[in-house]
């Protein structure tokens, strides 16, 4: 498996941790892994549910800030390359 992704959370500042930028960068990380893990062990269904659970949570964080501020999902969804929520 490849450790090191394109999607680094630890280059966020401390006093942004909180920021749900840092969250769905996060969660966009774990998937990742999860998903490269799941490619080499199709049938561990606990790793598939605990897939849908972070998609869900990162899909929800998405939500939000599309409600809240356009222009920053936009500027997320851009440098993460990942696509809506839609």
């Amino acid at each position: 498996m490849i450790k090191n992704l394109s999607v680094r959370p630890s280059l966020v500042p401390k006093k942004q941790r909180g920021s749900i930028e840092y969250q769905v960068c996060y969660l966009t990380s774990r998937i990742k892994r999860l998903t490269e893990h799941l490619d080499l062990h199709r049938r561990d269904y606990s790793s598939q549910r605990g897939l849908w659970k972070i998609v869900g949570k990162r899909r929800h964080l998405l939500i939000y800030l599309f409600t809240r501020d356009r222009v920053r999902y936009d500027d997320l969804i851009n440098q993460l390359d990942i696509r809506g929520p839609r």
